[in-house]
C-alpha cells in the first residue's frame, strides 16, 4: 500500500548513468512484489516452471538486477523480517483485497475479459517466505549481498542511507522519507525498453523538507495525519489537508488533537518511525558471479532457458565500473559495520 505522498513531492529525473558507482538500498520486498504484479502472462497468469512454481519475481529479480549492474549501479537487497504488531490490519486488509481481486479476476477471464483480467490479476501477487528464500539464493549466485532486517526492510535501508552506508534507497513507496532516507529512487524496477533511455526519479529529504516548510518531526506528523500502514489515519484527511494542517505548526499533541486523533495512541506509531529496529553488523561483500550455481537455480531448477540466462550474464561483463570488496569502516560502528561508504 505504502503512504500516499505522490501529490507533495516533485522528484528529479535521474538518469540511470547519474546512479553509475553508487550503493543503493533496495526495498527487497517492495521489488519483488512489482515483479509479480507486472511479469505476467497475457490473461493475468504468471509465469511459471514446469512444477507450476512462480517464476516471476525469479525473471524479474535476474534481468532487472544485470541491467543495473551493467550500468554500475550497485544494488544492495534488504528483505523485510517480522511485521511490527502494529501492521496486523493493514495486513489483514492486504489479505482481503486479494481475495477479492482473485475472484475478480476468474470472473473476467470467464468472460474473456483478459484486459480486466490481467488488471484484476496483478492485485492478487503473494510473496511468500520460499520465494524470498530462492530471491536471496539467486542474489547470492550473482555475487551481490542481501541483508534480512529484523522488522521492516524499508527502516533498514533508510538508516543504512541516513548513516552513509548507502547512497540512498530504491523503493516504489514513499514511507523510506518518513523513516530518514536522505534520498529515496523511485522507479528503478519499471521495465524501460533501453532505445528510449532508462530513467528513475529521485526525491532528496531535505529539499522536500525545505519545499514543504517542515521538520523531520512535523513529516511524520503528516503521515500519521494520512494514515500508513500503522494506523488508520484522521478521518477525512488526505495528503494535502494534512500537509495543510502541520504547515501551522501547532505542536505534536495540538495538531493531533485538531484531527481527532488520540496522542497516546499513536506515540507507538511514531516511535515505529523515530526509532526501527534495524540490523547491526558485517555485510557480505560483493564477489564474482557463480554461474555453474545460476544455471543449477534457474535453468535445472526452474526452466529459464540458457540462452537467456547467458544473455543475462553477459551484462555482467559489460559493466563499466568493478563491483570491490568492501573495505571496513574506519573508527566506529554504524549500521552493517565493515561496509564502508565508497559509491555513498
Amino acid at each position: 500500500m505504502g503512504l500516499p505522498l505522490r501529490d507533495l513531492t516533485h522528484p528529479t529525473e535521474l538518469p540511470w548513468s547519474a546512479l553509475r558507482g553508487r550503493l543503493l538500498a533496495v526495498d527487497g520486498n517492495n521489488m519483488l512484489y512489482q515483479f509479480l504484479a507486472t511479469i505476467r502472462q497475457r490473461d493475468g497468469q504468471p509465469f511459471t516452471d514446469r512444477a507450476g512454481r512462480p517464476t516471476s519475481h525469479l525473471i524479474g529479480l535476474l534481468y532487472r538486477t544485470t541491467s543495473w549492474l551493467e550500468e554500475g549501479i550497485r544494488p544492495v537487497w534488504v528483505f523485510d523480517g517480522k511485521p511490527p504488531d502494529l501492521k496486523a490490519g493493514t495486513l489483514r486488509t492486504r489479505f482481503e483485497s486479494k481475495e477479492r481481486a482473485q475472484a475478480a479476476w476468474q470472473e473476467a477471464l470467464a468472460a474473456g475479459d483478459l484486459e480486466t483480467a490481467r488488471r484484476k490479476a496483478a492485485q492478487t501477487s503473494r510473496l511468500t517466505r520460499a520465494m524470498v528464500e530462492e530471491a536471496q539464493r539467486l542474489l547470492s549466485d550473482l555475487g551481490l549481498p542481501s541483508i534480512q532486517a529484523p522488522s521492516e526492510g524499508e527502516a533498514q535501508g533508510a538508516r543504512m542511507a541516513a548513516e552513509g552506508v548507502v547512497w540512498g534507497t530504491a523503493s516504489e513507496d514513499y514511507d523510506s522519507l518518513l523513516f530518514g532516507t536522505p534520498r529515496l529512487v523511485r522507479g528503478l524496477g519499471s521495465r524501460q525498453p533501453h532505445d528510449q533511455g532508462r530513467a528513475a526519479h529521485l526525491i532528496e529529504r531535505d529539499a522536500l523538507l525545505s519545499e514543504l516548510g517542515l521538520s523531520q518531526e512535523e513529516l511524520i506528523l503528516v503521515g500519521l495525519l494520512i494514515g500508513t500502514d500503522f494506523n488508520d489515519g484522521a478521518a477525512g484527511y488526505g495528503p494535502k489537508k494534512a500537509l495543510k494542517l502541520v504547515q501551522q505548526h501547532r505542536g505534536w499533541e495540538a495538531t493531533l488533537r485538531t484531527a481527532g486523533l488520540d496522542p497516546a495512541q499513536l506515540e507507538p506509531v511514531a516511535s515505529i518511525f523515530r526509532s526501527p529496529e534495524v540490523a547491526v553488523g558485517p555485510l557480505p561483500p560483493f564477489g564474482p558471479p557463480d554461474e555453474e550455481a545460476l544455471a543449477h537455480l534457474l535453468v535445472e531448477e526452474h526452466d529459464f532457458s540458457e540462452d537467456r540466462l547467458r544473455a543475462a550474464l553477459a551484462r555482467l561483463h559489460r559493466r563499466p565500473v568493478p563491483v570491490p570488496s568492501a573495505p571496513a569502516a574506519p573508527g566506529h560502528q554504524t549500521v552493517l559495520d565493515g561496509f564502508g561508504p565508497e559509491g555513498a
